[in-house]
């Protein structure tokens, strides 16, 4: 196992002024050494899993740090106290991605994901949500009933929600309606009904991608691929 000084040294050396000014604008806090995911994407393909050096990565405190460590932790080692725990330390949108995508890949994924939903943490809500978003596209055993449950509860709570959860939100309305063709009708009605989802981006070109048309993209490039 590599010691989480010489990497957090590593990760100290492979940032750069210009990535730590475009992190603050996505909110990031000084803590961070400005990594670029190219840069934190080859240690990660050099680590592979290491679920120790994962735990120590994040008690550093360090955001890039912190995002490796959610990179390279092992789904089958993790557990609610952890997850929770890590959830409790997300402070900004960036992280919260990183958190969700591993909170995604483990055993846990859908009890969190339906735990996390339920929280008045603007990051935790929307971690629950991305999490929702990648079970959508990815487990294929889970009935529909159990989207269209989730379908009703995007279009009742989504004006309500806050921010970073109402992008989200919108992200697994786009999910469950490329899951397949009963549920996309499904979606594209509850996307009209919704109308524009506004999110604030903050000092960024980012955009909340339109739904209904999202999903009309992401349907033509399935048949192109065929």
């Amino acid at each position: 196992m590599a010691a989480v000084d010489d990497v957090l040294a590593e990760l100290e050396s492979l940032g750069s002024e210009q990535t730590r000014k475009t992190y603050r604008r996505h909110g990031v806090g000084d803590n961070q050494f400005g990594v670029s995911y190219s840069a934190l994407g080859k240690l990660k393909k050099r680590i592979k899993t290491d679920h120790e050096l994962a735990l120590g990565l994040w008690d550093s405190g360090n955001h890039d740090a912190r995002v490796l460590a959610s990179m390279i932790a092992d789904p089958e080692k993790s557990d609610p106290t952890l997850l929770g725990a890590w959830a409790r330390d997300v402070d900004n949108y960036t992280l919260s991605d990183a958190v969700s995508g591993y909170a995604a890949s483990t055993p846990l994924a859908k009890d969190t994901a339906e735990r996390w939903i339920e929280s008045d943490h603007e990051f935790v809500a929307a971690m629950g949500w991305g999490i929702l978003a990648t079970i959508a596209t990815k487990d294929k055993k889970l009935p529909d009933s159990y989207f269209r449950q989730l379908l009703s509860r995007i279009e009742r709570d989504i004006a309500s929600g806050q921010n970073r959860e109402r992008y989200s939100m919108n992200t697994a309305l786009i999910a469950i309606g490329v899951r397949n063709d009963a549920l996309e009708s499904e979606a594209l009605a509850v996307a009209a009904r919704i109308g524009t989802v506004v999110v604030d981006h903050g000092d960024t070109s980012c955009k909340t991608p339109d739904a209904a048309a999202y999903i009309a993209k992401t349907k033509e490039h399935r048949a192109r691929k065929r």
